[in-house]
C-alpha cells in the first residue's frame, strides 16, 4: 500500500468502531520526490475543525481542517536528500505514513504520444535494461482514460471514468526498476538518467502526456476564454468547434459523440482532447506542488491545418505564461522538442517545415526555454520515431546548461541572421560549438525562394551561398522529411528554418 492509514481502535460497549476521514492528495505516495530548496505545500482532507500535524525530516507543521473538510500547510524548504525518509500525517486517532521519500528536482512531462511513448518500445531498451535500476530516479506515471482506445465508441466503464477526478488513475510514485521504467516515458527516462549521471541528485518525473492530444487540452480554459485571440476555442460544443484541430474533433466524435455520456458541461462531453480537460484533471492541482520545470513534446495534432500551424507559437506562449502564473514562477523553465521529420506518403506532414519554424521562433522570442532539435532522427513512415534516447538526452543538455550551469553546448547550430553581400548569402549561427560540419560528403538541405536546392559551403563559423541576385528567403531542411546535414562538431543537428534575407 502506498498510503498506510493507521487508525486507533475505539472500543464502545464491546464493539470496535473504525473510521477514516484523514486523506492526502493523490500526488503524495511512497517513493515520491519533493522539490528541493522550496517550501512544499502538503494538502488533503479531514474532519472539519480537527488539527492536522505533518512531520518530515525532523520538521513538524500543524494546521486546522477547514469547514469544507480540506486542509493545507507548507513544509519549509528542504535541502537535497538522497536517503529515503518518512512523512507522517496525524489527526486525532488517525495517522498516514509515507516512506522512502527523497528531496531533489521534480520535472513535469507533458505532450502527446511521443512524450508518452514507453521505454519498453524504444530502440535502446535492450541495452538499457541493465541500467534501469536507479534509486534516485522516481516516476509518477498515471494511466489516463481512453489510453490505447482509438476510433470506436467508449465502453460504459470508460465513460464512467471521464470525470476530472478519475481521468488520470493508478496514481502512485515508483522507483526506477525494470518493471516501472519499461512503462515510463522513454524521453523522460533518458532525460532523468542523464541529469542524475551528471548532477547526482534525485529526479522525480511526473508524466501527464496523452497520446494524440492537442495543445488546447493542457491549457486552462479560463486562459483561453480571456484571450481575444483564442476565446473561440472554448465556445459551444468542442466536437463541432472549427477553431480546434479537425482530427481531434473527429476522434472525439468517434469516442463520445452521438452517445449518452455521463460527464459533460457547456463545452460538451468530457474527453482527453477537450479544451482544458487535461489541465483541470491533472495539472491544476499540481500547481500547488512545486516543480523545477516542464518538459514538452507535442505538436503533431496541431500541425495538420494551416490555421492551426499559424497560431501555434502564440498558443504555446499563452500556455507557458499561464503555467508560470499558476506556479507563481515567472521564469519557470520550459524545454521542448521540435517536431522531427516524416515522409508525407503515410502521414499528413506537409506543414511540418512551417511548424518546426514556428517552434524555432518561439525559442528565439521566449525566455527560459530551450528546444531539442530532432529532425535528424525522424522516421520516414512513422510519426513515432523509436530513438527517444537522443531526444531525452538533448533535452537534458539544455537543462544541464541553463539550470545546472554546466559549461556545455546545449544545441546544434541555430540560425541567427542571413545577410546578402556582394553576390553571396552569409548565414550566421549560434551554438556552433567547436565548429560547423556536414555529416556526409557535402553540405545539403539549403534552398532559396523558387530554387529547390543551392550549393552551400561551410566557411569558418558561417555558411555561404553564392547567388546571382538577392533572394527574399533562404531555407534549410524545408521538407517534411529533412534532407539537411548541418551539425556542429559536438554532433548536434541544426534546426530547420526559413529566414528573410537582410
Amino acid at each position: 500500500m502506498n498510503k498506510r492509514l493507521i487508525v486507533l481502535y475505539i472500543v464502545v460497549l464491546g464493539s470496535v468502531e473504525l473510521y477514516s476521514q484523514l486523506s492526502l492528495n493523490r500526488i503524495f505516495t511512497d517513493y515520491m520526490v519533493l522539490q528541493r530548496n522550496e517550501p512544499v505545500t502538503i494538502w488533503g482532507e479531514g474532519k472539519p475543525g480537527s488539527e492536522v500535524e505533518v512531520v518530515f525530516a525532523k520538521t513538524m507543521v500543524k494546521t486546522q481542517v477547514a469547514a469544507d473538510a480540506t486542509w493545507s500547510l507548507k513544509l519549509p524548504a528542504q535541502h537535497t536528500n538522497l536517503t529515503g525518509q518518512q512523512l507522517r500525517v496525524y489527526s486525532g486517532n488517525e495517522e498516514i505514513l509515507l516512506e522512502n521519500i527523497l528531496v531533489g528536482d521534480v520535472w513535469l512531462c507533458l505532450g502527446q504520444s511521443n512524450m508518452e511513448w514507453p521505454l519498453s518500445q524504444e530502440n535502446h531498451f535492450k541495452q538499457e535494461q541493465k541500467k534501469v535500476k536507479q534509486p534516485l530516479l522516481r516516476f509518477y506515471n498515471p494511466n489516463f482514460t481512453g489510453k490505447s482506445v482509438y476510433g470506436v465508441h467508449y465502453s460504459d466503464s470508460l465513460l464512467n471514468r471521464l470525470s476530472q477526478d478519475q481521468f488520470y488513475h493508478r496514481t502512485e510514485w515508483e522507483q526506477s526498476n525494470l518493471k516501472s521504467a519499461a512503462k515510463m516515458s522513454a524521453v523522460g527516462y533518458y532525460f532523468g538518467s542523464k541529469i542524475i549521471k551528471e548532477q547526482k541528485i534525485p529526479i522525480g518525473l511526473i508524466n501527464l502526456a496523452i497520446g494524440g492530444a492537442p495543445i488546447e487540452t493542457f491549457i486552462d480554459k479560463n486562459a483561453l476564454l480571456k484571450s481575444d485571440q483564442f476565446s473561440a476555442k472554448v465556445e459551444g460544443n468542442w466536437l463541432n468547434n472549427e477553431a480546434l484541430p479537425k482530427w481531434i474533433r473527429e476522434r472525439g466524435d468517434q469516442n463520445v459523440g452521438k452517445i449518452e455520456v455521463i460527464y459533460k458541461d457547456s463545452l460538451g462531453p468530457n474527453h482527453a482532447y477537450k479544451p482544458g480537460f487535461a489541465f483541470d484533471s491533472g495539472i491544476k492541482s499540481l500547481t500547488k506542488f512545486p516543480i523545477k520545470g516542464i518538459l514538452w513534446y507535442q505538436g503533431e495534432s496541431n500541425a495538420q491545418e494551416p490555421e492551426r500551424v499559424e497560431e501555434y507559437k502564440d498558443l504555446q506562449r499563452l500556455m507557458l505564461s499561464d503555467f508560470r502564473m499558476h506556479w507563481n514562477s515567472p521564469d519557470l523553465p520550459f524545454y521542448y522538442v521540435q517536431l522531427s521529420s516524416i515522409d508525407t506518403l503515410h502521414y499528413k506532414g506537409q506543414l511540418w517545415p512551417e511548424f518546426r519554424n514556428e517552434q524555432r521562433k518561439f525559442f528565439r522570442e521566449t525566455s527560459n526555454t530551450g528546444m531539442a532539435v530532432c529532425s535528424d532522427i525522424g522516421s520516414k513512415n512513422d510519426v513515432h520515431p523509436r530513438d527517444k534516447k537522443n531526444v531525452g538526452e538533448r533535452l537534458a543538455k539544455w537543462v544541464l546548461k541553463d539550470v545546472y550551469k554546466m559549461n556545455i553546448i546545449p544545441s546544434g547550430p541555430m540560425v541567427k541572421s542571413v545577410k546578402y553581400k556582394s553576390g553571396a548569402l552569409h548565414l550566421y549561427f549560434d551554438y556552433v560549438g567547436e565548429g560547423l560540419t556536414a555529416y556526409g560528403n557535402e553540405l545539403t538541405g539549403f534552398s532559396i525562394d523558387s530554387q529547390s536546392s543551392v550549393d552551400a559551403k561551410i566557411k569558418g563559423n558561417k555558411v555561404v551561398i553564392e547567388v546571382k541576385e538577392k533572394p527574399t528567403y533562404v531555407y534549410y531542411g524545408w521538407q517534411p522529411f529533412s534532407k539537411g546535414n548541418l551539425f556542429n562538431e559536438e554532433g548536434l543537428p541544426a534546426s530547420t528554418f526559413r529566414l528573410k534575407v537582410e
